[in-house]
């Protein structure tokens, strides 16, 4: 039995293939090529990066095994996250095979870090800058009632920032919100705080009342951006008040704990920040309610003490003062001359008086032939007790 041998491959007596050892790395490759599929995910720990003429190499190690990876100069521009010594990433890459030293390597079409890594720094970061006050209740600021201006720092154009400025038009349609466009993902870290201190030095000028930080959705390892501590002391140095929104609501950056406030959302900042104008028209009714109330009971009331005093000047006429007292007056006359004593003595009674001109009230105690005095309504007498009386 014959077969074809292929280009190249020189067959021996006994059926067994003889290779050079060109040919040997080249019929490698090429099984590698038909055999292995051309782009895969791998967990791995980075060592020993190191950049060389532009391109990035590393090795790719889980504890048992090991192989050497690299980024290409032209791809490494486009990558948004540089692996350091020992952190824990996912490679999308490819095989790569150098046939002429029978070399393979993982060419990185991507990589991230692994969540561990992202988790890692998180705590690094927020063990550094936690004694420093940063994430301080004390440091937290008010947000201002009604803002004018707001700067908000997300990724334009995106979704998240279409979602917000609906909401805003939404709520609270006198807000100007000033886009400031940024990378929220990868190594974006310096530009961020590029703008951060550039709105910072003209806070003034712009007239800014507060900030937004936001990104939309992603997985906790894409937040890693919004773990660094130049970011979040560029953050803490911004002259008005900070809001975050960032990713969902389980998950917690350097930012979010720096903020002097912290929503869930990027739109959940929009509305934890401007007003809403339904809510703030029915206060304003509600206020303009109470207000006409009290204007209404305080009229009420002044028109009570008015009718009080009007009253209380009436009964302090001077015309109504003197008719009164003589009207008084009239009954005390009629009370004295009820009591008079004349007016007794006309009805027939008389006033007996001793030689001590003292009232004689009783018969006990006169002695006859006593000088007793009468007055009478017409006039007085003198009599004497009768012996034997």
């Amino acid at each position: 039995m014959t077969t074809d041998s292929p280009p190249g491959r020189r067959r021996s007596e006994a059926g067994i293939q003889r290779y050079s050892v060109s040919e040997l790395n080249r019929a490698i490759g090429a099984l590698l090529e038909r055999g292995f599929t051309p782009r895969f995910l791998l967990d791995a720990t980075v060592t020993r990066p190191q950049l060389k003429k532009g391109h990035l190499w590393m090795t790719l190690g889980d504890g048992d095994s090991s192989i050497g990876a690299v980024a290409w100069a032209s791809r490494l521009a486009r990558l948004t996250y540089r692996p350091a010594d020992g952190d824990g990433v996912t490679v999308v890459g490819s095989l790569n095979f150098w046939a002429a030293r029978a070399s393979l390597t993982v060419q990185i079409l991507d990589i991230r870090p692994s969540l561990t890594t992202v988790l890692r720094r998180f705590e690094r970061v927020r063990a550094l800058l936690e004694p420093e006050g940063l994430f301080a209740a004390e440091r937290k600021r008010p947000l201002p009632p009604y803002p004018r201006t707001v700067a908000v720092l997300t990724s334009a154009p995106s979704s998240a920032l279409a979602d917000m400025e609906r909401t805003a038009a939404e709520r609270w349609p006198l807000a100007r919100l000033l886009v400031v466009a940024i990378p929220v993902q990868g190594e974006g870290e310096r530009q961020i705080c590029d703008r951060l201190e550039w709105l910072s030095a003209r806070a003034e000028d712009l007239e800014l009342e507060a900030l937004i930080l936001a990104r939309g959705g992603g997985n906790r390892e894409d937040l890693a951006l919004f773990d660094g501590e130049r970011l979040a002391r560029c953050l803490a140095r911004v002259p008005v008040p900070v809001v975050t929104g960032i990713g969902h609501e389980d998950d917690t950056t350097i930012c979010d704990l720096v903020a002097d406030h912290r929503a869930a959302t990027p739109t959940g900042a929009v509305v934890a920040l401007l007003p809403d104008r339904a809510a703030e028209a029915l206060h304003l009714s509600q206020c303009r309610e109470r207000l006409q109330q009290r204007v209404r009971w305080r009229l009420q009331m002044e028109r009570q003490q008015l009718t009080a005093q009007r009253s209380h000047l009436v009964r302090l006429d001077p015309g109504i003062l003197l008719a009164r007292e003589r009207e008084r007056l009239r009954q005390q006359r009629q009370v004295l001359a009820a009591l008079s004593p004349t007016r007794v003595l006309r009805r027939g009674f008389s006033l007996v008086r001793d030689e001590q001109g003292r009232i004689v009230r009783s018969a006990q105690g006169l002695n006859p032939g006593q000088l007793l005095r009468l007055q009478l309504a017409d006039g007085a007498a003198e009599v004497h007790v009768a012996p034997g009386s």
